[in-house]
């Protein structure tokens, strides 16, 4: 009789397994705690729960999200709205479905011995900037200061995803984000008060970030409407439980990591810094974020981001039946 259960439990799971539907999360960067709550999503089996077998695929330096979903690649993708907003314009009809971080993380960050104190310091300065979708919220807080990106009012390196160029002194200031960079720079050497800081948030000029991007069309679909209800639900289930748990959360990330370049200081310092910015998100874009983001990204003077807003269902209410 017990043998009989056993199987029959077993072939219940097994049936189960086969009837799982498949998703393929592709991220914007590499393994690491920016995207625990996927991880942990999966590896606490919230996913497994909902009726899904997600793979995620980490992301790199030669990843554009956006260019793999356009290709078929993923089927939801993390990504920065600035650059999802950029790619729709061009005709790349992606939708927000979730949006898990609440907060922005990305500065500015300084040598003071470079002399720079202050926003009105950054004329004639060499500033490190990210490309491929992230540059959009640099050029327009330098439209807001009326600074000039072509050299004649500041000078823009092209930034690779290091601090090379501030500990080289090649910049004044160098693209950080509050949980990665900025600890790789201290990490280095340099003491926290031989540095000055300028946050987005603080400055007024804040986008929002990691956010979830599916095609608009597929979304016609009712069964993958369905399956993407699923996904965030789980999804936002495994945001919480890291916030609540950064250290369980950030040795998650580590066992995920397939190349072992994460350690554990790090991963679990960064999930403490990540917990502040997906705080206060129950995983729906707030409408105010979202116009504040597209008012941001419309006043680049003679250059904007984006020329309108999105037409359409850009705000797909995904998350509203997700919270139910």
């Amino acid at each position: 009789m017990k043998f009989l259960m056993t199987t029959a439990a077993g072939l219940a799971f097994l049936a189960g397994a086969a009837h799982a539907e498949d998703v393929t999360l592709q991220l914007k960067w590499v393994t690491q705690a920016q995207f625990a709550g996927y991880f942990v999503a999966k590896d606490k089996g919230f996913y497994e729960e909902e009726g899904l077998n997600v793979t995620i695929l980490p992301g790199g330096p030669d990843v554009a999200p956006t260019q793999v979903i356009a290709g078929g690649g993923a089927d939801v993708v993390v990504d920065w709205m600035p650059s999802a907003l950029a790619a729709r314009e061009k005709g790349l009809a992606l939708v927000n479905i979730a949006q898990p971080f609440k907060s922005s993380g990305m500065m500015l960050t300084c040598l003071k011995e470079s002399g720079v104190a202050s926003p009105a310091d950054f004329k004639g300065k060499t500033l490190g900037v990210w490309f491929g979708g992230n540059e959009y919220p640099f050029l327009n807080w330098m439209n807001k200061l009326g600074l000039k990106t072509d050299g004649s009012d500041v000078t823009v390196l092209k930034q690779g995803f290091n601090v090379d160029p501030l500990l080289q002194k090649q910049a004044a200031c160098i693209s950080t984000m509050t949980y990665n960079e900025y600890w790789q720079v201290i990490d280095a050497g340099v003491k926290p008060e031989d540095l000055v800081t300028f946050k987005y948030e603080d400055e007024g000029v804040a986008t929002l970030e990691d956010g979830l991007y599916v095609m608009e069309d597929k979304l016609a679909d009712p069964a993958f409407d369905e399956k993407m209800v699923k996904f965030v639900r789980a999804s936002m289930k495994g945001w919480k439980y890291a916030e609540a748990n950064p250290d369980e959360a950030a040795m998650i990330v580590l066992e995920n990591d397939e190349t072992g370049a994460q350690t554990e200081t790090h991963q679990k310092r960064m999930m403490g810094e990540i917990a502040k910015l997906t705080a206060g998100s129950n995983g729906a874009l707030d409408e105010a974020d979202y116009q504040r983001t597209v008012d941001a990204l419309m006043s680049g003077g003679s250059d904007p981001v984006i020329t309108k807003a999105p037409e359409g269902a850009w705000t797909h209410q995904i998350t509203d039946k997700a919270l139910q």
